[in-house]
């Protein structure tokens, strides 16, 4: 893991204070849901090649290691997916592990999230579920990584401001039966602003879970990033015993290794 990667995505979270969305909401529904997306390809989805930025965490794509196909782009995202080791110690595998790769989270206008089809401009998306077990006077917290690949870097764009809108749009949300999400702040950030050097673009929320089960509120903590054509993102949802800081800290940690197995992935050899 580089240090100097960590460095500069924990610099984003210092600066996402200063870029509070007053009143936003955040997350998804269920543990997959944080990404976020809609289904359906926007005007924008259809072009807009972006060749990349450059910067301190470049991909200088090979074109041939693009994946062009839904069978190319899960391959993919098997390589940069988060497992549990992305996250830390005492991280484990959820049941059911992977989803999402037939469904795709969409905000009503109700703030409640539900699942449809994912639409023509998404090649694939994967969500994997985990968890650090209750123990130590500390409830379960439950974490997700998504990943999706977008047929062109315009959809992956547009994903990325719909789910900014929808922050806005709903200052609380229903993740699911029971589970709730609120009073959170936003901050967007692109390449070279606030020392953000790691993506072309990044959303980060923090704010208060609360659900039957677990009740709160918790923590909660959600970043998405968006390189070319692909975007990958991390939730938690916060127990009893957690602090912002330690779940931040996760996410954190995750989202760097699935930035830098992307660019292993995806990037020119030599």
């Amino acid at each position: 893991m580089s240090v100097r990667l960590l460095l500069a995505v924990a610099g984003v979270l210092a600066a996402v204070p200063l870029l509070l969305v007053t009143a936003c909401g955040g997350g998804g529904g269920g543990d997959g849901d944080a990404a976020r997306k809609r289904p359906g390809a926007s005007p924008a989805a259809t072009g807009g090649e972006n060749p990349g930025v450059t910067g301190e965490f470049v991909i200088d794509a090979d074109p041939a290691r693009l994946p062009t196909t839904r069978k190319a782009a899960l391959r993919l995202i098997g390589q940069v997916i988060a497992d549990p080791e992305s996250f830390g110690p005492g991280v484990v595998a959820r049941t059911p592990y992977e989803s999402g790769q037939g469904t795709w989270p969409v905000l009503g206008a109700d703030c409640v999230w539900q699942q449809r089809e994912p639409g023509h401009g998404v090649l694939a998306t994967l969500t994997r579920s985990f968890e650090v077990p209750a123990g130590e006077g500390k409830g379960p917290l439950r974490l997700a990584a998504i990943v999706t690949v977008h047929r062109t870097d315009g959809g992956a764009r547009w994903e990325m401001a719909e789910s900014l809108e929808e922050s806005m749009r709903c200052p609380t949300q229903q993740l699911r039966q029971g589970e709730f999400i609120g009073g959170l702040g936003a901050g967007a950030l692109a390449w070279g602003e606030a020392n953000q050097v790691n993506s072309e673009d990044t959303l980060v929320e923090s704010g208060e879970f609360r659900s039957s089960e677990l009740g709160g509120p918790h923590p909660y903590f959600w970043e998405q990033d968006r390189i070319l054509r692909f975007t990958f993102a991390v939730t938690a949802k916060g127990a009893k015993g957690w602090t912002d800081t330690e779940i931040g800290d996760l996410g954190v940690q995750a989202q760097s290794a699935m930035l830098m197995r992307l660019r292993e992935a995806v990037g020119k050899k030599g």
